[in-house]
């Protein structure tokens, strides 16, 4: 798999990540299986499979849910989980907590660095391997970057650092 978060011992993320997806997989193996087996199921009661359209919808279905529990035991088996409790906060990594200010226009933000399965900006957790990401990793408080982003260039100053 070409996925750029995958190193040759593993796929990087936090203990709070693994056990999310971990808990998807369970679901979507119980759960969400049985619902589909269900609608295949009703499906075939409605008789000639050539022409029935909500069989063919459920088949599809089930082919998008294998494929996401395939892709979650895939990362899974490869997970390298990142304790957090060997981090000092000195710099950023993996499961710190980043608070910045963008230079340009004195607002601060805070970022939680996550592996890239784990990312949500909506929830302000970015991805190590996003160009800010990237840019943050391994600084220090005090130091100041610029990085590109969709709206040009941006210059950033690191506040603090918390361990997650």
């Amino acid at each position: 798999m070409s996925d750029k978060t995958a190193v040759s011992d593993g796929i990087e993320m936090t203990k709070e990540g693994y056990d999310r997806l971990y808990e998807e997989l369970k679901r979507l193996r119980s759960e969400e299986r049985y619902v589909v087996a269900q609608r295949i199921e009703e499906a075939r009661s409605f008789g000639d499979l050539s022409e029935n359209a909500e069989y063919a919808a459920a088949k599809d279905e089930q082919a998008k849910l294998e494929s996401r529990i395939q892709r979650l035991e895939y990362q899974l088996s490869k997970a390298k989980v990142i304790d957090s409790s060997s981090l000092d906060g000195s710099h950023v990594a993996l499961g710190t907590t980043v608070k910045i200010e963008d230079i340009g226009n004195k607002k601060t933000f805070d970022y939680s660095i996550v592996g890239s399965e784990e990312a949500d900006p909506k929830k302000s957790k970015i991805s190590s391997m996003s160009p800010v990401g990237q840019a943050l990793m391994g600084k220090h408080p005090g130091d100041e970057i610029s990085v590109k982003v969709p709206n040009g260039m941006r210059k950033l100053r690191i506040l603090e650092i918390r361990v997650n």
